[in-house]
């Protein structure tokens, strides 16, 4: 019988595909590293699985400005009541399985009182159980833990003014830009205001003055956390909060809308309220420091300032958004 043998010699390599234009083009629309023939490989994906204790619900990736329902996120998993809980069983300050923690009376009391919110579990010293039945009557939506003081000092963290009290619940559902247009009164526009502090005072003044909505941009603001909706003092469940994917293109669909774009900007002439009696408006305020970014100013319809006296140069942001929803009030 013949054997059948492979040809010996050096097995010919086989080619490798083109690394021309093997990088991925860059989705940041500023900054970041250039991606170009420099790339010498597609980079593979590893194989290694890395368990994570991550905490924070995912948000899905959009490709577009697709405005989300307002309504209650819904969870396959079930609310965990208090039937054999342990507060020590979390694994973090502010985190929880399926939500975050609110914390301080005046925040518990405006989730308590929201229909959309999904509440998952409330820890309360006896004080704080005091407290909050002189805010909202017994019995509450979700039936409480009774726990000492240090034990929701181990769940938030030795920071948080918690008031013996917290609760966990599910983030809410950014509304939809229709919704927000059909609401009264001017919007706010954030670009890249980061600190969760400050975006929860603009979120008081904005509830306090009467504006429709807040608008930031979804992946350079700050998530809802505790220490937002504190600073918030009960804003955050009634002020709507739009999670958009491209400011610039949230600007273009509210000047559509017959909305009016004004940019706060400290070199252009004052803001005067009275002007804008005929319009919409909506207030567009960048980050301490840098200021808006060059086309979100490019597509600002006019650029006003705050009349201050010149002794200093500008404000804290959260500030600067009260003093201009102030005027903006005044000129009606």
């Amino acid at each position: 019988m013949r054997s059948t043998r492979h040809p010996t010699g050096p097995r010919p390599s086989t080619p490798r595909p083109s690394q021309q234009g093997s990088g991925k083009p860059g989705a940041r629309p500023h900054g970041g590293k250039p991606q170009g023939s420099e790339r010498t490989e597609a980079p593979v994906k590893p194989t290694t699985l890395t368990l994570k204790p991550a905490a924070k619900p995912v948000r899905e990736n959009r490709a577009d400005d697709t405005p989300r329902p307002n309504a209650p996120r819904s969870s396959s998993r079930r609310p965990e009541t208090s039937r054999g809980a342990s507060p020590d069983a979390h694994t973090g300050p502010q985190t929880g399985t399926g939500g975050h923690w609110l914390y301080g009376l005046h925040a518990v009391v405006a989730a308590l009182k929201n229909p959309n919110r999904r509440l998952r579990r409330m820890v309360l010293t006896a004080e704080g159980a005091a407290a909050l039945a002189t805010q909202v009557a017994a019995p509450w939506a979700i039936g409480p833990e009774t726990v000492d003081r240090h034990r929701i000092d181990t769940l938030l963290g030795p920071n948080a003014v918690h008031q013996g009290i917290a609760l966990l619940a599910d983030p809410l559902v950014s509304p939809s830009l229709q919704q927000v247009v059909e609401r009264s009164g001017p919007i706010l526009i954030l670009d890249q205001v980061s600190d969760p502090r400050n975006v929860g005072a603009i979120l008081r003044s904005a509830a306090a003055f009467g504006a429709a909505a807040v608008v930031v941009q979804d992946r350079n603001a700050p998530e809802e956390t505790g220490a937002l909706a504190k600073a918030a003092s009960g804003a955050l469940e009634i002020m709507p909060v739009l999670r958009a994917v491209n400011l610039v293109r949230t600007m273009v669909a509210l000047k559509a809308a017959g909305f009016w774009c004004v940019g706060l900007d400290a070199r252009a002439k004052p803001l005067i309220g009275g002007e804008f009696k005929q319009r919409r408006v909506a207030l567009v305020l960048g980050s301490e420091g840098e200021g808006m970014r060059r086309l979100v100013r490019e597509n600002c319809d006019e650029l006003a300032s705050l009349a201050m006296s010149g002794s200093m140069e500008s404000l804290n942001v959260s500030a600067a958004a009260t003093v201009a929803l102030y005027e903006m009030a005044r000129g009606k």
